[in-house]
């Protein structure tokens, strides 16, 4: 090794261990793919040998590889505290947050919270990805998945936030129209509104695996904001979050002593990624969003 390897590519290194992903980390930088693999293959020379290496899951470090975020890991903590001490603010926390999470909690609950925090923290930059998706077993590009449902991964920390109910609603006016059924079976007599079957990754959130009878007719939506707005104008008794509906006048509860559905939502990310400051902060956050509103999500 001919010189000591650069602070910056060793930065770069660092976020590509987070984000695993060279196109996410050019987003995030403000830079282009080429770049980051050209900085990449300059850190691997300086330091004598291969930093990242191509797996099923994406670019995973190499021995070399951890030993070097680990150094990088210090560069940026030294780095912040300065910036904090110039700033006459110890907490501040800086730079680029991205995280993927369902639409329906993250913009309910994923987005008040960052906003909040981004409120304390003038400096810290937000990029939110609406998916609703299991958590992905491959590099996602992202620090942070906010996920529902069951939790399968094994290259990554599930951290569990809370859990909210899905129920049958259906609106004021269908049920002053049409009725509302006395029994399960009934259901199958109304038009359904939920998710879109063939493309739903989480299998809790559709009607196939509710077991409940096949509806007259339905209406299906990969966006649960679409099927709330169907569900209003009358398309049938939707399978709906709590934590959206209840308490609006304009929904009403459909055989509630008799259906439900409890869906956990886990906040999942990797060990790199855990050790940032801003996604400490961010699950944070979010922790504080859904203890201060466990009355809704129990609703």
């Amino acid at each position: 090794m001919g010189r000591l390897p650069s602070p910056d590519d060793l930065l770069i290194l660092l976020t590509v261990a987070r984000l695993g992903r060279f196109n996410a980390v050019a987003e995030t930088l403000g830079t282009t793919h080429t770049t980051i693999s050209r900085r990449i293959l300059a850190l691997d020379k300086q330091l004598g040998g291969r930093t990242l290496e191509r797996s099923p899951h994406g670019w995973e470090l190499t021995e070399l590889g951890a030993s070097a975020v680990a150094a990088a890991e210090v560069i940026e903590e030294t780095l912040g505290s300065l910036a904090g001490a110039i700033g006459q603010d110890q907490d501040a926390l800086s730079g680029m947050v991205r995280i993927s999470t369902s639409d329906g909690f993250g913009a309910e609950f994923v987005t008040p919270a960052l906003v909040r925090l981004q409120q304390r923290h003038p400096l810290l930059n937000v990029e939110m990805l609406s998916a609703t998706r299991k958590v992905s077993q491959n590099r996602s590009g992202v620090d942070l998945e906010v996920v529902v449902g069951r939790n399968e991964v094994s290259n990554a920390q599930p951290i569990f936030l809370t859990n909210y109910f899905l129920r049958l609603y259906a609106s004021a006016g269908y049920a002053a129209g049409r009725g509302l059924p006395e029994t399960l079976d009934g259901v199958g007599q109304h038009g359904f509104v939920s998710y879109v079957e063939s493309a739903l990754q989480v299998a809790e959130l559709g009607h196939r695996s509710s077991q409940l009878p096949m509806p007259k007719s339905s209406f299906q939506a990969t966006s649960v904001f679409a099927q709330i707005k169907a569900v209003r104008r009358g398309a049938g008794i939707g399978l709906l979050p709590n934590f959206m509906v209840a308490g609006d006048a304009d929904f009403v509860p459909v055989l509630p002593d008799d259906f439900q559905r409890q869906v956990p939502i886990w906040a999942v990310a990797r060990p790199e990624a855990l050790r940032s400051g801003r996604v400490q902060a961010v699950i944070a956050a979010l922790k504080q969003e859904v203890d201060e509103r466990q009355e809704l999500l129990a609703a």
